[in-house]
């Protein structure tokens, strides 16, 4: 095997612009600010990070700085529109349940792509570094690691492998195949959790019954 792999960039870059598409098509009353606040603050610093094809051993401490912002900025973003997607169900007279199942459907599906690069960035200290086969200890257990046999030589765990963990932690509130180990996975794996379970069994249980 290599001792390099370099990681490609735009798996994730695509992800925090889908981000960022779901976050436009919320509800005014469900956003920070202006509209064009927070895709701004998300789309400007990409634009010159997805220049760079590659996440590589030898990349600027600065990268990884900048792209952390990002992925911290749209999660405080997804959150504080939960919250306020709540607080209107609350507190206010609803009768639009479709615009409030389209709202959940948005931010669950935020939360699902944005810790799947959370995994993505935080496992044995990113991506940069796993492209240089680090030693770190992981963060997140995956099945090949476990049984080699069952992957290829060469196997790594990639963005899609994250993703697909983020999903399924989102969607049974647990963890499915890839297990957290260290303090850092375990509070993201809780907090997405968390997120889910709101969106899911609260914000959308409720508006399915008014459409009823």
């Amino acid at each position: 095997m290599s001792d390099v792999h370099p990681e490609p960039r735009w798996p994730a870059s695509l992800a925090l612009v889908v981000c960022v598409v779901l976050y436009v098509i919320l509800p005014s009353r469900l956003v920070i600010g202006p509209r064009w606040l927070v895709p701004t603050l998300i789309v400007l610093p990409l634009i010159p990070l997805s220049l760079r094809h590659h996440r590589h051993p030898n990349e600027s401490p600065v990268v990884r700085h900048l792209t952390i912002v990002l992925i911290a900025l749209i999660s405080v973003a997804n959150v504080v529109s939960m919250a306020l997607l709540v607080h209107h169900l609350l507190t206010s007279a609803v009768t639009q349940g479709r615009e409030l199942v389209y709202s959940a459907v948005a931010i669950w599906i935020t939360n699902v792509v944005i810790y799947g690069l959370w995994f993505w960035e935080i496992d044995r200290g990113g991506p940069h570094r796993r492209a240089g086969n680090t030693t770190a200890w992981p963060d997140i257990q995956f099945p090949q690691m476990e049984n080699p046999d069952l992957a290829p030589p060469d196997w790594y765990p990639r963005f899609t492998d994250y993703l697909y963990t983020s999903f399924a932690n989102g969607t049974s509130f647990a963890p499915a195949d890839a297990m957290p180990l260290s303090a850092r996975a375990k509070a993201l794996f809780a907090s997405e959790s968390i997120v889910s379970l709101v969106t899911i069994a609260v914000v959308a249980a409720r508006a399915v019954n008014i459409l009823h």
